[in-house]
């Protein structure tokens, strides 16, 4: 693989004796649009500030193409930021917005003129240079961001939660925006979200983070098929998560009923966590599946129904486009392909994945 635009090698970095990142290694390529994905205080904002270079690593190196820039202020980076509160000047025009960094490096008049012409054009804002900020929309506050952004012409564009601030329908427009303008401009993002469909729907890579650890990186499929562990399982869409013996290759037991499923190199007798997603259980008549239940509860999501399904003592969340009644006797099947079979950790700490990828 080509050498990374940006490595994150051993970062450590505490708060008042807190460990948010701890000796965290993370390689981005070029034209890559990678999302650190995490629950509040993961440590997904501090390492995405650790590379923008407003906050210095405790330890650790940030290396852009190969060269060490963690000392380097944030404003001599050859990338640019774009954060939840779009910091846009209310006393300022769009133009004027737009043309702040380029006045500051000097560049001229002509040359500011076009470039705010180009970026108008890139977030599909033109004719709105002489418009003020208070008259946008909170959609179009984010594309003068983005706008201002782009001008300076980075490597490397940085999103802070940069939808979180929208409603559902706008955050959806501006994520196919975001896609884009990767496209388009042939740019790396780097995009910080706590919204899992936000990141399984615009990214190459993501990088699932957790108490300071990268649990898991990999591509949106990679990451909500074959999840490494159960936080991953977990924390991405819907799972049925249980404990399991792994017989042997191919045969793990779970809830003392046999499934075929397709992992192997588990050893033998083995305890495992086991993910089953709930799209991929199939409901039919007793006595057609491996367990049978009765629906317990049932919730219309408007493309499928979601039931839970007491079999085997465990509470089964399925999600099916046929209505099963509460109360109705079922069976339960699985395919042994979308059965997950993950190492179940002695300990907390076993967790913890540092993936260097």
């Amino acid at each position: 693989m080509s050498t990374p635009l940006i490595e994150l090698s051993h970062i450590s970095k505490a708060f008042d004796g807190d460990i948010i990142l701890d000796d965290l290694n993370l390689k981005v390529h070029e034209n890559e649009f990678i999302t650190l994905l995490g629950p509040s205080g993961c440590g997904k904002t501090t390492t995405l500030r650790i590379i923008g270079g407003f906050e210095k690593p405790d330890m650790g190196q940030v290396l852009f193409e190969g060269k060490d820039i963690t000392q380097i202020p944030p404003n001599k980076r050859p990338l640019n930021t774009v954060f939840q509160k779009y910091a846009l000047f209310t006393n300022m025009s769009i133009e004027e917005n737009i043309a702040f960094g380029l006045k500051i490096s000097g560049k001229s008049k002509s040359y500011i003129q076009d470039k705010i012409k180009y970026a108008l054009k890139l977030v599909n804002l033109d004719g709105f240079e002489k418009r003020s900020v208070d008259s946008l929309s909170g959609g179009q506050q984010q594309r003068i961001a983005i706008a201002r952004a782009i001008v300076n012409e980075p490597k490397v564009l940085l999103l802070d939660e940069p939808l979180g601030a929208l409603d559902l329908k706008l955050r959806q427009d501006m994520q196919y925006e975001l896609i884009r303008l990767k496209n388009e401009l042939g740019i790396t993002f780097i995009f910080v979200t706590h919204d899992q469909e936000e990141a399984l729907t615009m990214s190459d890579q993501v990088v699932v983070m957790n108490k300071g650890y990268i649990q898991q990186m990999g591509t949106p499929e990679q990451i909500y098929n074959e999840p490494e562990n159960a936080f991953v399982a977990d924390f991405i869409g819907d799972s049925n998560i249980l404990p399991g013996i792994m017989l042997h290759d191919r045969l793990v037991r779970i809830l003392n009923t046999d499934f075929v499923c397709v992992d192997e190199g588990f050893g033998t007798n083995r305890p495992v966590d086991v993910v089953i997603r709930p799209e991929d259980l199939r409901l039919g008549a007793p006595g057609a599946g491996s367990l049978d239940g009765v629906v317990t509860h049932l919730i219309f999501k408007g493309v499928h129904y979601e039931m839970e399904v007491l079999a085997g003592g465990f509470e089964w969340l399925v999600q099916s486009t046929k209505c099963w009644p509460v109360g109705m006797k079922v069976s339960l099947a699985v395919d042994p392909f979308d059965i997950q079979i993950m190492h179940k950790p002695e300990s907390e700490d076993e967790e913890a994945m540092v993936i260097d990828a």
